[in-house]
């Protein structure tokens, strides 16, 4: 099983806010009910599942989602 995840822009190191946005899941029959997840309950949804944890890269520009004229 694996799970797809992506950093947040909004949500930076020390805020106390979720970093990551689970993007999918591959295999089995696991439900996440959140769509923002804070790393410790990713790694414990991992160890507890035996579910891979796939960190889905960024471009570094910030340039995701807008559009091309």
């Amino acid at each position: 099983m694996k799970i797809f995840v992506r950093e947040r822009n909004r949500a930076d190191e020390g805020q106390k806010l979720p970093r990551y946005r689970v993007v999918g899941v591959q295999g089995g029959d696991m439900k996440i009910y959140v769509k923002r997840i804070r790393k410790c309950e990713l790694d414990e949804l991992a160890a507890i599942s035996g579910a891979e944890i796939v960190y889905l890269k960024r471009d570094g520009k910030g340039s995701e989602g807008k559009k091309k004229c």
